[in-house]
């Protein structure tokens, strides 16, 4: 259904994950082949709410939090979790107020470069999908720690990286 046309979803609910800085949506998807509801966790980006419809595939429109192919999009066009390898369901700009950039499209060879986050310019296939906007949560690094212990609790969230 998204190859060719769009499939539209339901923001459910914006949920805190832990161990991540970006706060996660809940969409509710209905199976295009079976009578059922599918529900992903897709990164929130910024400007998302709890009820707003989110289009994916290669006809949706241009808007925040919608999902379509690289190829669609013109270019400037500011995106987030970005997929490396068609298909692969998201890698790229992924952590809270990071972005990428469409840069140019190359039609004959069916590739895109991007800007990613880290400042290099990548080239993927056109067909790899992102999210039209900035992820969710930035400003978060802004706000210095200030002792031991905040990073403490922090990191053991997370994984083994501190002290």
């Amino acid at each position: 259904a998204e190859r060719h046309g769009y499939i539209k979803g339901v923001i459910k609910d914006i949920i805190h994950d832990p161990g991540r800085g970006a706060p996660l949506a809940k969409v509710v998807f209905r199976d295009p082949y079976k009578y059922k509801l599918r529900t992903e966790n897709f990164i929130a980006c910024e400007g998302m709410y709890t009820g707003q419809f989110i289009y994916a595939g290669r006809k949706a429109n241009l808007q925040i939090g919608n999902i379509l192919p690289v190829g669609s999009m013109p270019e400037g066009t500011v995106v987030c979790s970005l997929e490396e390898k068609t298909g692969d369901r998201g890698r790229l700009a992924k952590c809270s107020g990071n972005y990428a950039t469409v840069i140019s499209h190359n039609p004959e060879t069916n590739r895109t470069r991007v800007k990613l986050p880290s400042g290099t310019k990548k080239v993927i296939p056109s067909n790899n999908r992102a999210i039209v906007g900035i992820v969710a949560g930035g400003g978060r690094i802004d706000k210095p720690m200030l002792k031991a212990g905040r990073a403490y609790h922090k990191y053991k969230a997370k994984r083994n990286c501190w002290p």
